[in-house]
């Protein structure tokens, strides 16, 4: 039976098309799609696909608290076994984090623990790198610190702008993503006391680390 799997964005839903494009074929049911944005354009995307939507604004809550806590209550009603974060711009609660932990998955455009946080394809190309990326872990209360499952590294060209970098990173990012939703609904990872195993074997910090 497919994994029950909730997506949450807050923009484009790149990573969700991806996802929704090989549902069938890795093993997941995307049971429903949440934004913080109502002008996201990933709640399109879902919606095109038939794939039940909500809209939990956090605009609309006092605190960080309670935002966190509409946000499972909504997650939770769509009954999900495995959360995927494609996209979503909120820091999240200790608590909330805590609640999914060993079942939440996050994409990252950089090759962790490189560049956390924001506009890492500049930061890249300011440091001069040979090489940038994309790393999928699990979602801890450590921001962008979870334990990696998979990174993608690409080469990063004298030419290179921070669009075209971009553009490379989306490109694996679309790759790996999947394939890491695959080997959970699969059963084949998990997190245990801080450490990703894959095939019962504990991965390297940096991950699996995929080439094309």
């Amino acid at each position: 039976m497919a994994m029950k799997t909730v997506v949450i964005i807050s923009g484009s839903g790149s990573n969700l098309q991806a996802l929704i494009d090989r549902a069938n074929e890795i093993g997941i049911e995307i049971s429903g799609v949440i934004s913080n944005r109502e002008e996201a354009f990933g709640l399109q995307r879902a919606q095109r696909a038939g794939i039940t939507t909500a809209l939990v604004d956090h605009r609309q809550f006092e605190s960080r608290e309670t935002f966190d806590a509409a946000l499972s209550e909504t997650i939770d009603g769509m009954q999900a076994q495995l959360v995927i974060l494609a996209g979503f711009m909120r820091i999240l609660t200790p608590e909330f984090t805590r609640r999914y932990e060993g079942r939440m998955l996050n994409i990252h455009p950089s090759l962790l623990p490189k560049y956390r946080g924001l506009h890492t394809h500049r930061r890249a190309l300011e440091a001069g790198d040979e090489w940038h990326g994309a790393t999928v872990h699990f979602v801890t209360e450590e921001l962008d610190g979870g334990a990696t499952i998979i990174q993608a590294p690409v080469a990063v060209s004298s030419a290179d702008s921070e669009e075209t970098l971009a553009a490379k990173v989306h490109a694996v990012e679309h790759r790996i993503y999947p394939l890491a939703a695959q080997w959970f609904a699969e059963g084949r990872l998990r997190l245990e006391q801080g450490v990703a195993y894959l095939d019962n074997a504990p991965l390297p910090v940096e991950g699996y680390q995929y080439h094309d």
